[in-house]
């Protein structure tokens, strides 16, 4: 096996670089798209809970539907 080749400092210099620079576009890509998401969530919650009441509705119709179809 041969031993390892030392890898010139402008490399070096290029790979951290492209590294810091990739960290920070992240963070603030990750802020600008947080409230987004957020405001996606809030909005699913709410439709969620209509859903469940719409659901719950619509059971109790139809048990009332059968009781009266019963008897």
């Amino acid at each position: 096996m041969a031993p390892p080749v030392a890898v010139s400092p402008l490399i070096k210099t290029a790979r951290y670089s492209a590294l810091i620079a990739g960290i920070i576009y992240g963070k603030k890509r990750y802020e600008n798209l947080k409230p987004i998401a957020a405001e996606e969530r809030r909005i699913e919650e709410e439709e969620k809970k209509v859903r469940e009441e719409q659901e719950r509705i619509a059971k109790a119709l139809a048990e009332a539907s059968e009781d009266t179809i019963l008897k």
